[in-house]
């Protein structure tokens, strides 16, 4: 099933990207929904949700959360930690219930985990038939360009007794990430590799799977997006 089906499930992704914390998952909740206005009663669809973080936030606000993940260990999480919202183990490049939703969201770079770019162009297209007619999808991506340009080749890292040692590569368009974890007398290995997609590739991708484009943004803040500055990529889309 890849790398991300075992990985983001481990208490080790937990410590190491523990800073992607509530506030954060507060900030993007806010701002997805101070854009769209929802009616308090609309369908969300969370997608790739992990443990559930922002799903808590959009079920607070009244919306009816469903959340998705093809790691078991984050949706047995994500019901403990959100009992207002749905959970269900999916991959994402499968349909699910189409026509149901008005609106969709996938935040934090969870996309590009495939080996096959056909396989990103599936969950966009899976994406638009979950979506009602006029439903709306937001993506988070990294902004490539600037990823590359200050990669770290290596980093280590302490987190509660756990030592983390962080290889980085750019290999056939796909970022690698080689994670040494050092726990005790134990020593484990993990890999992260995502495609190195461009504004340009994501949004030939949304065009084709019939999207229109209504913005494209930085994130949280959602200032306009600078190729050169921003951190993120956020693209803004609607099924018609």
């Amino acid at each position: 099933m890849g790398w991300f089906k075992h990985w983001f499930g481990t208490r080790y992704y937990a410590l190491l990207y523990g800073h992607r914390d509530v506030e954060d998952a507060r900030r993007w909740a806010e701002a997805i929904l101070g854009r769209w206005r929802l009616p308090s009663d609309a369908r969300l669809l969370d997608l790739a949700c992990g443990r559930g973080r922002h799903a808590s936030f959009f079920a607070d606000a009244g919306l009816r959360v469903t959340g998705v993940d093809i790691s078991e260990a984050s949706i047995d999480e994500a019901r403990k930690a959100v009992p207002n919202a749905e959970f269900a183990v999916h991959d994402m490049r499968e349909p699910f219930r189409p026509g149901t939703f008005d609106a969709v969201c996938c935040l934090f770079t969870s996309l590009g985990y495939f080996d096959d770019l056909d396989d990103d162009r599936a969950v966009f297209r899976a994406v638009h038939a979950a979506l009602k007619p006029g439903g709306r999808f937001v993506l988070d991506f990294m902004n490539t360009a600037l990823v590359l340009r200050e990669l770290v080749p290596e980093e280590r890292l302490a987190k509660d007794g756990v030592d983390f040692t962080l290889r980085r590569s750019c290999e056939n368009e796909v970022l690698v990430k080689c994670i040494t974890v050092r726990d005790g007398c134990g020593e484990h290995r993990f890999e992260e590799r995502v495609q190195a997609l461009t504004p340009a590739q994501l949004e030939a991708m949304a065009l084709d799977a019939g999207f229109l484009i209504e913005d494209r943004t930085d994130g949280p803040e959602l200032l306009p997006f600078d190729p050169q500055r921003s951190a993120r990529f956020v693209l803004w889309m609607r099924k018609p």
